[in-house]
C-alpha cells in the first residue's frame, strides 16, 4: 500500500471519527451525561491521533481543508436527514464552495500530495 494511500486512510478515519464526536456533543447535554461525553472525547483524540499519521504524508494545510471541509459537509448532511433541520439556500450554496474548495485542492493542486 502506498504512503499517500495509507495518509488517505488515516485521514478519513480521522474525519469519520471527528464527525461521530461532533454528532455526540449534542448527547453530552453540556457535559452532564457521562457516557456520550467520555465517548466524544474519545473519538476527538481519536481523530487528532488519525490526523496526525496523516500528516506524515500529507501537508498541514491540505490535510487540514479536507479535515475540516468534509467534516462539515458530513455534519451537515447527518444534521438535514437525521435531525430533520432545514438549511436555506445560503447555507447550501456555502457548502457548496466548500465542496468545490476540497475538489480543487484534491484534483487540481500542486500543493497537494499526488
Amino acid at each position: 500500500m502506498s504512503p499517500l494511500f495509507t495518509a488517505y486512510l488515516f485521514l478519513a478515519g480521522a474525519i469519520v471519527s471527528e464527525v461521530t464526536a461532533t454528532l455526540l456533543l449534542q448527547k453530552t447535554e453540556q457535559f452532564t451525561r457521562l457516557a456520550p461525553t467520555v465517548t466524544m472525547a474519545l473519538l476527538y483524540g481519536l481523530s487528532f491521533y488519525l490526523l496526525s499519521h496523516a500528516l506524515k504524508t500529507l501537508p498541514l494545510g491540505i490535510a487540514y481543508a479536507i479535515w475540516g471541509g468534509l467534516g462539515i459537509v458530513l455534519t451537515l448532511i447527518v444534521s438535514v436527514t437525521v435531525f430533520k433541520q432545514t438549511l436555506d439556500w445560503q447555507a447550501i450554496t456555502g457548502v457548496a464552495l466548500i465542496v468545490c474548495g476540497v475538489v480543487m485542492i484534491n484534483a487540481f493542486s500542486k500543493a497537494a500530495a499526488h
